[in-house]
């Protein structure tokens, strides 16, 4: 299958990761890494695997933009706000890892065979604990009606660059919206922890959930649609896995899940990293699927 061109706006830890897993990809290629800092380590590693750097940011994609077809949004919400428009304009299919929230929620685990997906100009991956925590609500919610979501991400504070910290808010705001959109939460809280222990720890999610009824029944029914939901992460991100089993007390449910990472850029502590440019990644590869499909017909 002939490989999708693709672009990625953000030279920092995200978009570096992110590099390395398209290099790996079967379907997509990715040709084109923007950034505005000429001592970006990110721009010179890509430099080396064979990317042509962009050092004017948006304006200077555009001289080149013909060289990409899909591309990664990999700096902050607010200039993918500004970028999505321009994007759109040149045509050009968005996948967003940054929680802008322009575009429909996309959480591979959940709906990405939406057929809409791949027609869609521009998709939001969430967050990294969106992406973790949104399936595991997702699969109670399934179940039983979800009266009330709340999880505690914490993330290695070497994994966090500049953008992520920047956009703080939009992360606990967008996380939170996730879990009701796509988990099914009628209410719902993220609270986000930036741990600085050294060594540093794996990326770690609590996930709180109330439910409207239990029983031995349900708490069974719930334990097989959490572990199968855990399959189908671990195809994409095989570093995810249960820190602890699920916990029953009466209508209250409490989840425990660690993100182990690839180590493709930074160290396998940061499976924050690894889970959204993972998710990113196959959700690319469909709507590469897509394009090819057009192209060909």
């Amino acid at each position: 299958m002939k490989k999708t061109k693709c672009a990625i706006i953000g030279s920092g830890n995200i978009g570096t990761d992110l590099m390395y897993k398209l290099l790996r990809s079967n379907t997509l290629e990715p040709t084109i890494m923007v950034g505005i800092d000429h001592n970006s380590k990110g721009l010179a590693l890509a430099v080396e695997n064979g990317l042509t750097p962009v050092y004017e940011g948006i304006e200077g994609f555009k001289k080149i933009h013909d060289e990409a077809e899909i591309v990664f949004e990999a700096t902050s919400a607010s200039a993918h706000l500004i970028n999505s428009k321009i994007l759109k304009e040149l045509g050009k299919k968005a996948i967003d890892l940054t929680p802008a929230a322009v575009g429909p929620f996309v959480i591979p685990a959940i709906n990405l065979n939406d057929n809409k997906i791949a027609e869609l100009d521009n998709v939001n991956m969430v967050t990294c604990a969106g992406q973790a925590t949104v399936p595991i609500v997702k699969a109670i919610s399934d179940i039983v009606n979800v009266k009330y979501a709340e999880v505690v991400s914490s993330v290695s504070s070497k994994s966090a660059g500049p953008g992520t910290r920047q956009n703080i808010d939009e992360f606990t705001q967008t996380t939170s919206q996730a879990l009701r959109e796509l988990g099914g939460a009628k209410e719902s809280k993220t609270i986000i922890v930036l741990n600085p222990a050294d060594p540093p720890i794996l990326m770690r999610n609590t996930i709180f959930v109330e439910i409207e009824k239990s029983s031995e029944d349900i708490y069974q029914n719930i334990k097989k649609s959490v572990d199968n939901m855990i399959t189908k992460l671990q195809e994409y991100v095989p570093g995810y896995r249960y820190k602890s089993e699920p916990v029953f007390k009466e209508n209250i449910i409490t989840v425990q899940i660690e993100v182990e990472g690839m180590g493709d850029f930074l160290p396998i502590y940061s499976g924050n990293l690894d889970i959204i440019t993972s998710a990113a990644v196959r959700t690319a590869e469909l709507i590469a699927e897509t394009l090819v499909k057009e192209v060909q017909s």
